[in-house]
């Protein structure tokens, strides 16, 4: 090697995926109705890496809207949450269902997440009632989902989904876990979409994996709303 490569090679510099990682969570509020939720957060995006879960999202402040106006509708359900990120979705439905399960895909939110479940259940937050659990679930991915199947053979009541759909690619695979965890309990069990439009194409897209999936997508009348300047809809989606 000579010396112009050697001191090309010394200028290029490798960065760990930690250095990308922001961890400065917040203790904050949300209201939603009568129910005060406090949760650790960002609130500002600040990283190159997968890592969207470390913020509330408009689409979760819409969905937890319509779930606090519709509390009942949780009552004795055994719920599943996919790409729960910080969780406060979820934590809301502790409220109100005596099952919960929290998923998502990236390790770092997992942390936060599982942070989030520990200070619900905390003796300084004793409305939590459910048995609430968090998981590593990557939309497609069999193992997982299998893993999750065994834990919890009779399926769920509700899947719930806030605003994930920001990916193309990721939305066949999110169409598959829906329509495998679906399947468990056929007709008993449904999805509950909080959509943020933010391009035609998804919007397109996610009607169409529905349909190609078997599932009759029906926007719940009265949540279109507009949420951090974007259009967002509330969609119940069951098989066909």
């Amino acid at each position: 090697m000579n010396r112009e490569e050697k001191e090309e090679e010394e200028d290029i510099v490798c960065l760990d995926e930690s250095f990308f990682i922001n961890d400065n969570y917040q203790l904050t509020t949300f209201t939603f109705g009568s129910q005060v939720i406090e949760l650790l957060c960002l609130h500002s995006a600040s990283t190159d890496f997968d890592l969207t879960g470390q913020l509330v999202w408009p689409g979760a402040l819409l969905l937890n809207d319509y779930l606090a106006k519709n509390a009942e509708m949780l009552q004795g359900c055994s719920i599943i949450e996919l790409g729960s990120g910080a969780g406060v979705t979820g934590i809301l439905c502790s409220r109100f269902c005596p099952q919960l399960l929290l998923t998502d895909h990236n390790d770092e939110v997992l942390k936060i997440l599982k942070k989030n479940i520990e200070l619900c259940a905390s003796s300084e937050n004793p409305n939590c009632c459910a048995e609430l659990a968090a998981e590593k679930l990557e939309w497609g991915n069999s193992d997982h989902i299998d893993q999750i199947l065994q834990r919890y053979s009779r399926g769920f009541d509700l899947i719930l989904g806030a605003d994930i759909c920001f990916q193309q690619s990721s939305v066949p695979l999110l169409f598959d876990t829906v329509e495998q965890l679906l399947h468990v309990r056929g007709g008993k069990c449904k999805f509950i979409l909080a959509y943020v439009s933010r391009a035609k194409t998804m919007d397109s897209l996610i009607m169409k994996q529905a349909a190609e999936h078997g599932m009759r997508m029906v926007e719940v009348t009265g949540t279109r709303s507009v949420v951090g300047n974007l259009e967002g809809v509330i969609f119940e989606v069951a098989l066909q």
